[in-house]
């Protein structure tokens, strides 16, 4: 675990020491910012209409503005995980020292741990960088907490499926372009496989179990502030698929070593 630790210490210093973390953590809370404050602006004023008319129509701000902008997260977050990703081990490859890695006492689940974390870590600190914005709401407002808590904790769980899967693809080459561009495909993919249960197929087997497939249809319970533990064990099952895939493909990099 210490080995594990020190790679990942490694890893996230290099996003710090580059402007690729302050860059991202800027964009992404630029992005957010931009979402929140239509979507509440939205809220503000079909609440402000209801009045003048005189009718005091329910809303929900967890329905109305946490909810979609929790959605809206995951999207972006969509565009943002290869650029995560991308470099891991491309940039090793790259510079050629995945050889030195590779023939070093490390293991290579140590490795791939450690860089796994590292870029969750960054993920991390740009869900806090959106947290910002709903302590705005209950500075303001008075929203209900734990909805809000289960949908980030369903955020980080997609979101550590999805950088697994970034994670065995950047194994794959040398080329960050490449590695960025195939996770994006491959994460859209995962992404939009839930559409076939809405294009006339429902019935069939193999429509039904792509459509279990899809990231986005596990994360409806949590976006509802549900925590579901079999949408959990998949996003879980994702994380340890994508990184097992991830040990093959260092094994043969180990062995061509």
């Amino acid at each position: 675990m210490r080995n594990t630790w020190i790679i990942c210490r490694k890893e996230m210093g290099s996003y710090f020491a580059s402007p690729v973390a302050y860059l991202l953590l800027t964009m992404f809370a630029f992005i957010f910012g931009w979402f929140f404050w239509n979507i509440l602006g939205y809220f503000v004023s079909m609440a402000t209409a209801s009045m003048m008319r005189g009718q005091m129509m329910p809303m929900n701000i967890n329905e109305e503005v946490i909810r979609p902008l929790l959605s809206n997260v995951g999207v972006i977050g969509l565009f943002f995980i290869p650029l995560i990703t991308m470099r891991l081990f491309a940039e090793e490859k790259r510079t050629g020292t995945i050889e030195l890695l590779v023939t070093s006492p490390i293991t290579d689940m140590e490795i791939i741990l450690g860089k796994w974390l590292a870029a969750l870590l960054l993920y991390g600190c740009m869900l806090l960088v959106t947290a910002l914005n709903f302590a705005f709401l209950f500075k303001f407002g008075h929203p209900d907490w734990k909805p809000l808590v289960i949908g980030y904790l369903g955020l980080y769980l997609q979101a550590g499926a999805l950088l697994a899967v970034g994670t065995f693809i950047s194994t794959l080459t040398k080329n960050q372009i490449i590695a960025g561009a195939v996770t994006f495909a491959v994460c859209l993919m995962l992404w939009v496989l839930e559409w076939v249960s809405g294009g006339g197929f429902e019935a069939a087997k193999w429509a039904q179990v792509l459509s279990y497939m899809s990231v986005i249809n596990h994360y409806e319970s949590f976006a509802k502030g549900m925590l579901s533990s079999k949408d959990a064990i998949y996003y879980v099952s994702l994380i340890f698929f994508g990184l097992f895939l991830t040990a093959r493909s260092m094994e043969s990099l180990r062995w061509r070593s």
